[in-house]
Order: structure tokens, then C-alpha cells, then sequence
């Protein structure tokens, strides 16, 4: 009875050192954040509207964008795909390669084009809303990771390419606030007379607010994006 109950006890001791400590628990998933809603399901583009497909695919849980100028709109059913004062969240990462790294985007306020109404060298962009640059050591444009883009730029990147990061974006009455690894880059007010600065007059916090959009930059650029994730704000 004795040598039962030692047995016994050996069993528990060794079930509760194999038990994970409390500070040894994986994190929840981003997506189930208090007052966070996903808006990406990691599988396929429910939800979602393309501007070319043909940039865009899926890949272990991301959206990888590579491929010609183009926009990934969220155009699913959560708040009508329409968002004024909000958080937004998204992982990204940059891939390096020969040309001295890749070029992206996260557009906010936007609304979906087929063809972007803003024209560079590069391609056609929305010509609504504005962007928050994802670009550590893209040569060819000197805006880096954490602007907002040609409204208030930085000139070095936070973070590095080959490596997840999170854009943690909020937009709140007329500030617009932009966070790397909750390092804050931009924290820009909208002024009284502002008429979307160098971009055009489409690059303005409008009363109805719009909805976000991702970037495929160019052919050589490789971007991806996982855990896009909203929480609305009074």
C-alpha cells in the first residue's frame, strides 16, 4: 500500500514538472485581442478586393506582395469596410534582396481603385487616404518605414528587412499616429487649411473615413503581412 502510494505521488510530482508555468504560455493570436477584430483569415482573399491579382498571393498565413503596382483593399463585411477613428495593427516583413531591399505600404482612409488614381514612375496608388511607407533599405526612395508617406517622412528605418515587425496605426479625430514596434515614428495632426500636401487633394482625414489597403510596390519587392487586425474607437 505504501509503495502504491509513493508511486502515486512520483506520478503527480512528475505530471506538474512537465505542466507549463504560467510565463511559459504561447501568447493568444493577435486576432483574439480584446476589442480586436481580424480582418484576414490567413488562408484565401475573403474579404478582400485586388486591384491585380496577379501581385498578390497567400503564403503560410501572409499576404505576400510581389509584383506590379497594386492594392489588396479590405472590402469585407465588419463595419461595412468603412473605418473613421480606429487602431489598426499589421505584421510585417520586408525581404531583402539585390537592388538594396523591397517597398510596400499600408493605406488607411482609402476607398478601392481599379486603377489608382495617383500616377508615379512606378505605377499607379490610391488617390485617396494616406500611406504609412514600409521601406528599410529600398535605394531608390529615401521615405523609411514608419512615414506618412510625403506628409511626414523619416529618413531611417527603425527596423531591419528579413524580420517581422508590427505597424501599429491610429487614427483618432484629426491625428494620425504611427507606431513600429510600438516605437512611435509620426504623430501628425491634420491642419484647418491642409489640402493633401504634395499627393493631392485626396490625401485628407475625411468626415466618412474609408477603408485599408496593402501594397505590392513593384516586381522586384517582396512584402508580406499577417494579422491585420482593427479595433474601432469612439
Amino acid at each position: 500500500m505504501l509503495s502504491h502510494s509513493v508511486s502515486l505521488v512520483a506520478l503527480l510530482v512528475a505530471v506538474s514538472l512537465q505542466a507549463p508555468t504560467p510565463d511559459k504560455v504561447a501568447a493568444p493570436d493577435s486576432a483574439a485581442e480584446a476589442g480586436w477584430t481580424s480582418l484576414f483569415n490567413g488562408k484565401d482573399f475573403t474579404g478582400w478586393k485586388l486591384s491585380k491579382p496577379e501581385s498578390f498571393k497567400v503564403e503560410n498565413g501572409a499576404i505576400a506582395a510581389n509584383g506590379r503596382a497594386s492594392h489588396a483593399y479590405y472590402d469585407g463585411p465588419f463595419l461595412g469596410h468603412t473605418f473613421r477613428n480606429f487602431e489598426l495593427k499589421v505584421d510585417v516583413m520586408v525581404k531583402a534582396n539585390a537592388d538594396g531591399g523591397s517597398n510596400g505600404g499600408v493605406y488607411i482612409l482609402t476607398e478601392f481603385e481599379e486603377r489608382g488614381g495617383n500616377v508615379r514612375a512606378s505605377g499607379d496608388f490610391p488617390s485617396k487616404g494616406f500611406e504609412i511607407q514600409i521601406n528599410n533599405a529600398y535605394a531608390r526612395d529615401q521615405v523609411k518605414t514608419g512615414s506618412l508617406y510625403h506628409v511626414a517622412d523619416i529618413t531611417e528605418s527603425p527596423v531591419k528587412d528579413d524580420e517581422w515587425f508590427t505597424v501599429h496605426i491610429v487614427v483618432k479625430d484629426q491625428t494620425i499616429t504611427v507606431k513600429v514596434n510600438e516605437q512611435q515614428t509620426v504623430s501628425w495632426t491634420q491642419p484647418a487649411d491642409w489640402n493633401g500636401g504634395r499627393e493631392g487633394p485626396g490625401r485628407t482625414i475625411r468626415p466618412e473615413g474609408g477603408t485599408i489597403a496593402l501594397q505590392a510596390h513593384d516586381a522586384n519587392s517582396v512584402v508580406y503581412y499577417r494579422n491585420i487586425r482593427i479595433k474601432p474607437l469612439t
